[in-house]
């Protein structure tokens, strides 16, 4: 099992639905921490639980979930997407829940997740799009030994106008 000192990563599972539901539907990320800038209902979150446990070759994503060690709370979600087979690399998102930010999680997660990509998934390299505002997230990504590889200019766009993006990546050959 993906497991540290404080959190461990596990599948999705049907009664996520609630924990998703929050998560998905935080407007204060929408546009950069998402995709998305509409709520997400539970019937659409039902849909994407039934696919989920779809193979990460097949779909070229995966989502896991952060529990807590201490109470198996669900906390937040750690996911790679745009998987390349060929490049073997990916992109790498983490969120967590407002109520559990700052705890040390996401960093926990971030290091599960970047031995597992390494060494069971054999991935080369992983990467992340950052807000150049999100400066908790640009410490986690520099933390984990993300170099920054590049800015988007006016890139992502928010409630208060364009943000730039920071472009990272993290080479995981010979780790």
């Amino acid at each position: 099992m993906l497991r540290s000192e404080t959190v461990y990563l596990r599948a999705l599972e049907a009664n996520d639905i609630g924990f998703l539901y929050e998560i998905e539907n935080d407007a204060s990320v929408w546009g950069l921490a998402s995709d998305t800038l509409t709520p997400i209902s539970r019937h659409n979150l039902r849909q994407y639980l039934d696919n989920a446990a779809a193979d990460f070759y097949e779909v070229r994503q995966m989502r896991l979930v952060i529990c807590t060690n201490a109470n198996k709370e669900a906390v937040g979600t750690v996911d790679l997407f745009n998987f390349d087979p060929h490049h073997r690399r990916a992109a790498v998102g983490i969120m967590v829940a407002n109520t559990h930010r700052r705890q040390g999680y996401a960093a926990e997660a971030l290091q599960l997740l970047l031995k597992y990509a390494r060494h069971t998934l054999h991935l080369h390299q992983v990467y992340c799009t950052v807000a150049a505002t999100n400066k908790a997230s640009l410490r986690l990504f520099k933390a984990a030994e993300f170099r920054r590889v590049g800015v988007r200019y006016q890139w992502l766009a928010d409630a208060e106008g364009w943000q730039d993006a920071v472009e990272m990546q993290r080479l995981l050959a010979g780790q």
